[in-house]
């Protein structure tokens, strides 16, 4: 494999970790644990590995040896910076434990846990994989494990035929729900196998008291900032672009909330703000308008707005548009395919309330195209695919228009362009910041730890991320703790309840106290690439938003 000099470097970095994680531990139990709503629906759903208390650990003085275990491992869901670092913690955790241990991956995901597909994970592997981004030693997909497609019973099979004592989930939110969902059912069937899950998720909506941080924020968002930078330079140098750019998250706005923090562009959107203020698609164009107008009063025809991934959802009356289209292709999606692709949004149109029809009318051709496209797995529309920047962008132009012919608001003389930009797969598989390096070992390295205690149902926790590793805390909090009920196609689930941007907190009142400013301004910062080596206070610092989050 041919090496870059960054890659040949970076292989040599030691990543750092709680102190408390370099000798042997003991597993301290804390309170006991409730979950984060509907508590009764998920007792019953989940009785054997309910309420079980937060573990916290603490230096052992016992010398004997650890059992050897043989332990699976699974990258589950899309990508994120430091996956290979969590899997090379827990290896070096088993074997700190017990030489003899083995650790086993099984490719392609859970996917490749119920077709049997796997390897034996060695030294040499686990080498050539350290520091680097992705998720290629052992692939990922998304498949969603179901009891009722005997999902459950394929997995006991091969664990057992590898006497697997463990099962190590790396993944977001619906991955760590499958990851619940199976320690249930390995405890109740007395199979003796352990479940452990690991936070991942560059959208930074897996979060909690006991969870800081999902691993993957930290480098995507330093990424995207780096680009949105670059956009901003070239943007104050040019002086005649309105750059409309899109950045991942889906169900929260996290990465664009950071990266307006790291780069104060004119225009942030928050999807949960826009909800909260019952915005319309208007008013969402009046705002943009205004400060694209004000600032071409000033003489700045130039300018960028950020824009999550998952706004279109948020948009109240979008929000019941999408909710009725949902409902409508899942009972009528075959005879949708069958009618000639000129008269689909006509048929559509046809079938849907008078407002929402009204609404769907109203939208570009391509957007309203988009919003008919094929549903994920779990019967949502796919927002990645719709082009929430070229939206808004033609719509904002189109106020601009209208400003200007009738004489007002807009200076006649003054010229309006626009770049659209999304900004996804970037972030997904960059090398990981030295944070996240450091923060994803310590995760797989806690994995290990909660797996030698003979826990199950647990998701690995390294919290005080912001203090020097020496002092961060690990352990493990029950995922049950986590779990809500949501309704998914059309029934109710229970679920890890994703965290939203909240418009109460810190990261949030600081951006809002400051967007006006640099709506006006050109307060453009530029970050700048990652560093991996050099001074700390360049290299190992978390990001703002979590920095705000722990009063730092």
């Amino acid at each position: 494999m041919t090496k870059s000099a960054l890659q040949i470097a970076r292989a040599a970095y030691v990543p750092k970790m709680p102190a408390i994680l370099k000798s042997p531990v003991t597993a301290v139990d804390g309170a006991c644990t409730q979950s984060v709503a509907d508590c009764e629906e998920i007792r019953k759903k989940f009785p054997l590995t309910y309420g079980m208390p937060v573990v916290t650990f603490e230096k052992s003085d016992e010398k004997q040896a650890l059992p050897a275990l043989n332990v699976g491992v699974i990258l589950s869901g899309g990508q994120a910076p430091g996956g290979h670092n969590v899997i090379a913690g827990l290896f070096d955790g088993l074997k700190a434990a017990n030489a003899a241990s083995r650790l086993y991956g099984f490719l392609l995901g859970p996917g490749g846990l119920v077709a049997h597909r796997y390897r034996e994970l060695t030294l040499d592997m686990i080498d050539e994989y350290r520091n680097t981004g992705g998720f290629d030693i052992i692939g990922s997909d998304r498949t969603k494990l179901k009891e009722k497609e005997g999902h459950f019973e394929a997995a006991r099979e091969i664990l057992h035929q590898l006497n697997i004592k463990a099962l190590v989930i790396i993944g977001g939110d619906d991955s760590n729900t499958n990851a619940c969902v199976l320690a249930e059912h390995f405890k109740a069937a007395n199979t003796g196998i352990q479940v452990i899950g690991c936070p991942k998720t560059i959208d930074g909506d897996l979060k909690n008291e006991q969870i800081e941080t999902s691993f993957g924020f930290d480098t995507a968002c330093k990424v995207y900032s780096e680009v949105i930078g670059n956009i901003q330079r070239d943007c104050n140098s040019a002086k005649k672009y309105w750059h409309f750019i899109k950045l991942m998250g889906r169900s929260a706005s996290h990465v664009a909330l950071e990266c307006a923090l790291q780069t104060h562009p004119n225009v942030c959107l928050i999807s949960e703000e826009v909800e909260a203020k019952n915005m319309t698609l208007d008013d969402i164009i009046d705002y943009i308008a205004e400060i694209i107008a004000a600032r071409a009063c000033a003489g700045d025809n130039f300018g960028t707005v950020l824009i999550p991934e998952g706004l279109i959802e948020f948009i109240p009356a979008m929000k019941l548009l999408i909710a009725e289209l949902n409902s409508f292709l899942a009972k009528n999606g075959s005879d949708f395919k069958m009618i000639k692709k000129s008269e689909q949004l006509a048929y559509v149109a046809g079938k849907l309330t008078k407002e929402n029809a009204e609404l769907f009318a109203s939208l570009p051709e391509n957007v309203a195209r988009q919003l008919t496209l094929e549903r994920d797995k779990s019967g949502n529309v796919q927002v990645s695919l719709i082009e929430t920047e070229k939206l808004l962008a033609e719509m904002v132009a189109g106020r601009i228009g209208e400003w200007k012919r009738e004489g007002n608001k807009y200076p006649s003389s003054s010229n309006f362009a626009t770049l659209t930009h999304f900004f996804g797969y970037e972030g997904r598989c960059a090398a990981p910041s030295n944070y996240d390096a450091d923060y994803c070992y310590s995760l797989g390295y806690t994995a290990s730890c909660l797996i030698n205690a003979g826990k199950t149902g647990y998701m690995a926790s390294v919290r005080n991320t912001t203090a020097t590793a020496d002092h961060w805390i690990a352990g493990g909090i029950p995922l049950t703790m986590m779990m809500n009920m949501e309704k998914r196609e059309g029934e109710f689930i229970p679920v890890i309840q994703k965290a939203l941007v909240r418009l109460d907190g810190a990261p949030f009142r600081e951006f809002a106290s400051r967007r006006d400013e640099w709506a006006i301004k050109t307060d453009y910062v530029y970050p700048g690439p990652i560093q991996y080596f050099g001074p700390t206070e360049v290299c190992d610092q978390p990001t703002i938003t979590l920095q705000r989050e722990q009063a730092k």
